[in-house]
């Protein structure tokens, strides 16, 4: 795993800047702080700040094919490349590291862009070809790794980090105010766009070939699903049996590693049943990692305590206060880069600290089991306003959604109107393209509210719903409901939120590789062809993955019903509050930033402080309007933070003369 950096020029413009490269490489240390290397020549510089993971003693990069006309920079790993390198070796390839990322050079050597098709793994890709004179940008099928460009007059900047880019000469950090209204809908931009600007990021799935001044997006994988009625005709113990060997396939690759490999644990059954397998292909002790809470309403520690008394795994367990996630919350939002609706990452933040102060550079995790399986409550209240839709005077078939949300508290004391008042709006329309997820958006967007007139006004009739919408495949709506609702799932929620803010952006805070056994691309598309049943049986989720996991994790795991992991937020900020909040939402401050209206912040931080009942839409606005002043504070008004991290030892190639010095 690594943090990587370029810069190309185009007709016009300056040379790569050395000095540049370097203080690029040094804002993101933390993602690879191990070793340096940079590339340069009259067109292009590339750079890498390395975690070493794979091939510790000669893995070091840039890497360049045998004749020096191509060379790579690459952010990931490559599960299958011992297999890849075979072929590859058959074909005549010489190699001079056991490196994952000259398999990835050798492979584009051989095949272009046809080459990502052949990866197994998760992959930020940059290779520089000399003769061509173009730059070639690849990105993973579900966007596990992050990279960023941003267009120049003079040519193209790219950087696994936004703030990177934010260090060139010329570029002014501005919040885009596009990106607000959709993390203040969906909680996270959605890919091109970033929270700033002129910042784009590359799309899941995506390849860009820059050449001259024209940088092309190309999309070689897609999320698909089969019509409905088309899915596979397998029994449920087929099914179950095929998952289970994909799922221990899956995590047998992501076990490959020259250093030690941890787990995280939650106590629920997709981190548990990942656990157990790696746990099968360890034969020393398998290091789990797990986040207990102060407050029993978000703590599962009972579930953590029975699930490694079982697999008997060496545990290590990070205590989160209420404090402790206020306190860290500003470092956080420095690795996210973008507004946050929950305060869910601090915690893993802190937990990534503890698996590198354990001497644990790469931890496999179980997320994409939800998304792929099933496993969220947004698919059973789908299931039932369907259910409900198609007799809207029933009585009895709202009552389903009593059911659902067991684990909010005081959700069961407001009554069954409250729940027919909600789930009932547009209950009708099942054949409108999002239904599943439209009242989570609207939900969100009421929290828009907040913005201050100025941004309203600017942003006029824009509605990210719809521009997001428009956009969709005609075949979504050929797909089952419940694949709809996935596709909507992991398009809008696991790629530009859950794999970023909560997963590769805090644990790579810490320098920790997080790995995805449920998003290798073979279970992901297994899955995908799954009957709906299989998934949801009724309104038990995940029916298939408890049927694989019988045998391998304990029965109260397996048969527990999902707890959708959450973390404080009014506690966090207003119990004691930390003296940036003060600060921040001060009327001066939010006048300052200019994003929120300094009345309604001022109303709303005064319902929160007095202990009155806060609903679950005023707490993501809390924490929006939080983590919003913040980017303003370390991104707009006080960038660069100084000093900027040194990098040492750096390796340095110019042309095709390389030479090496100590910094």
């Amino acid at each position: 795993m690594c943090g990587i950096v370029g810069t190309l020029r185009g007709r016009e413009g300056p040379p790569p800047d050395e000095g540049l490269l370097r203080r690029m490489l040094g804002i993101i240390r933390h993602r690879g702080p191990d070793e340096f290397g940079i590339y340069l020549d009259d067109r292009a510089g590339i750079g890498s700040a390395r975690l070493s993971i794979v091939d510790l003693e000669t893995g070091q990069q840039p890497i360049p094919n045998e004749d020096e006309s191509l060379w790579i920079v690459f952010n990931g790993e490559i599960y299958n490349h011992p297999e890849l390198r075979e072929g590859l070796e058959r074909a005549g390839h010489r190699f001079r590291t056991r490196s994952d990322t000259e398999v990835i050079l050798h492979l584009y050597e051989e095949l272009g862009p046809e080459c990502l098709h052949h990866f197994n793994g998760q992959f930020a890709i940059a290779i520089w070809d000399t003769r061509r004179r173009e730059l070639f940008l690849a990105r993973d099928r579900l966007g596990i790794r992050p990279i960023f460009y941003i267009p120049l007059p003079g040519g193209l900047a790219f950087a696994s980090e936004i703030k990177a880019l934010l260090l060139i000469p010329g570029v002014e950090a501005r919040l885009d105010p596009y990106a607000l209204a959709q993390a203040f809908t969906f909680w996270a931009p959605l890919a091109p766009r970033t929270a700033f600007e002129e910042v784009r990021e590359l799309p899941p799935g995506h390849y860009l070939r820059a050449s001259e001044d024209a940088f092309p997006l190309t999309r070689y994988w897609s999320l698909t699903f089969p019509p409905a009625g088309e899915e596979l005709g397998l029994t449920e113990d087929e099914a179950a049996e095929e998952l289970r060997a994909l799922l221990g396939d899956a995590t047998r690759l992501r076990l490959r590693a020259d250093v030690p490999v941890g787990s995280y644990l939650s106590g629920g059954l997709d981190s548990t049943l990942v656990a157990a397998l790696a746990r099968q292909h360890i034969p020393q002790t398998l290091c789990t990692f797990s986040i207990a809470f102060e407050e029993a309403a978000f703590d599962e520690r009972e579930y953590q305590e029975t699930a490694t008394a079982f697999l008997g795994t060496d545990h290590r367990r990070t205590e989160c206060t209420n404090a402790d996630i206020g306190r860290v919350f500003p470092q956080v939002v420095w690795h996210a880069e973008a507004p946050l609706l929950r305060t869910a990452p601090a915690p893993f933040y802190l937990l990534s600290r503890l698996v590198r102060q354990s001497g644990i550079k790469v931890v496999l995790t179980g997320e994409g089991a939800d998304e792929f399986l099933g496993g969220y409550s947004i698919f059973q209240e789908d299931k039932v306003r369907r259910f409900w839709a198609a007799n809207p005077d029933s009585a009895l078939r709202p009552l389903l959604l009593q059911r659902l949300h067991p684990y909010v508290a005081g959700l069961a004391q407001t009554g069954d109107g409250f729940l027919r008042a909600f789930f009932g709006q547009d209950l009708l329309p099942t054949d409108r393209p999002g239904y599943s997820h439209l009242l989570r958006w609207r939900n969100g967007a009421r929290l828009r509210r907040f913005f201050s007139p100025a941004l309203s006004g600017l942003l006029g009739e824009y509605d990210p719903v719809e521009e997001f919408l428009s956009a969709l495949d005609g075949a979504l709506l050929r797909w089952s409901p419940l694949a709809q609702a996935q596709y909507l799932e992991v398009t809008t929620f696991l790629s530009p939120y859950l794999l970023s803010s909560q997963g590769d952006r805090v644990a790579m805070a810490h320098s920790v590789e997080g790995r995805f056994p449920f998003l290798d691309h073979r279970v992901v598309e297994f899955c995908n062809r799954l009957p709906p049943q299989f998934k949801l049986r009724v309104l038990r989720e995940k029916h298939i993955l408890r049927k694989s996991a019988r045998g391998l994790v304990p029965p109260s795991v397996w048969q527990r019903r999902k707890q959708p992991y959450r973390a404080p937020i009014v506690p966090a900020f207003l119990s004691r509050p930390p003296d940036y909040v003060e600060a921040l939402l001060s009327p001066e401050a939010i006048q300052a930033a200019g994003v929120f209206d300094p009345q309604s912040v001022l109303r709303l931080a005064r319902k929160c402080r007095s202990g009155s009942h806060i609903s679950e839409p005023e707490e993501m606005a809390l924490v929006g309007i939080i983590s919003t002043q913040l980017l303003h504070h370390l991104f707009i008004e006080r960038f660069p933070p100084a000093p900027i991290g040194e990098i040492a030892p750096l390796r340095v190639y110019r042309g095709r003369t390389p030479y090496s010095t100590a910094v």
